[in-house]
């Protein structure tokens, strides 16, 4: 479903990846784990064909980016740092806008279901501009599911929620997991990894530096695990 080679990126004289290579079957959800400064959102922007690798083959359900992108973006939902809202819209004209350049069938019992998932349809008609973080980050995640995308990429998507938002994004990777999707997340949460994960990865100095089938670690030794991870390529 997702297939990287030799990745390269660069930011001048900076060069963020070294010749990545990442690889995620149909259906898998994978948890990426790192230090700040690891790369782990540039990675999930090239991923989302938000940013150019400078070299490297990076390839989603068969497509190319960046030669494919608009195809990619179709079969993509992202929930990024970004909302990627429009401040002037409501929130239920921010559904209806994404849903009709997304094609979504049955589009108005689509928006009403996706509102009431992330709880926001009694302030279906207000303004994003006037949401709080955390209420932004609930519209962002109703946008990146309301198509039912194959393939879903979350950055770090629990910052700003607070506990109850955080369960409801939990219920919703699991929802969107049981059906087959693909999930990317990354995350500084070593719990949640081990509570979502089907297969956790380390992202440190460029490399994945280590990965482990969820199967394969008990929850309690999943945060050794990443500490000899990064010791390892910080000696």
């Amino acid at each position: 479903m997702i297939e990287v080679r030799h990745l390269v990126k660069r930011f001048g004289v900076k060069t963020v990846f070294k010749g990545l290579d990442f690889h995620v079957q149909s259906g898998e959800f994978v948890v990426i784990l790192g230090p700040n400064g690891a790369g782990k959102t540039t990675f999930l922007r090239i991923l989302a064909s938000l940013s150019r690798p400078t070299s490297g083959e990076v390839r989603i359900y068969g497509y190319a980016i960046p030669g494919q992108t608009s195809a990619i973006r179709r079969r993509l939902g992202v929930v990024s740092h970004q909302p990627l809202l429009y401040d002037n819209l409501s929130a239920l004209e921010n559904l209806h806008f994404y849903g009709n350049m997304y094609g979504v069938p049955n589009l108005e019992s689509r928006v009403k279901e996706v509102l009431e998932l992330v709880g926001l349809y009694q302030r279906r008609r207000d303004l994003v501009r006037t949401f709080s973080r955390g209420m932004q980050q609930r519209l962002a995640i109703g946008r990146a599911v309301l198509h039912d995308p194959q393939v879903m990429l979350f950055d770090e998507p629990h910052t700003g929620l607070d506990q109850e938002a955080s369960l409801m994004l939990d219920a919703i990777l699991r929802e969107v997991a049981a059906r087959g999707r693909t999930v990317v997340m990354t995350s500084h949460d070593l719990t949640r990894a081990a509570e979502l994960a089907s297969r956790i990865d380390v992202l440190s100095k460029g490399m994945i530096v280590a990965s482990v089938p969820r199967e394969d670690i008990e929850p309690d030794q999943l945060a050794g695990f990443y500490r000899q991870a990064i010791s390892e390529t910080s000696s």
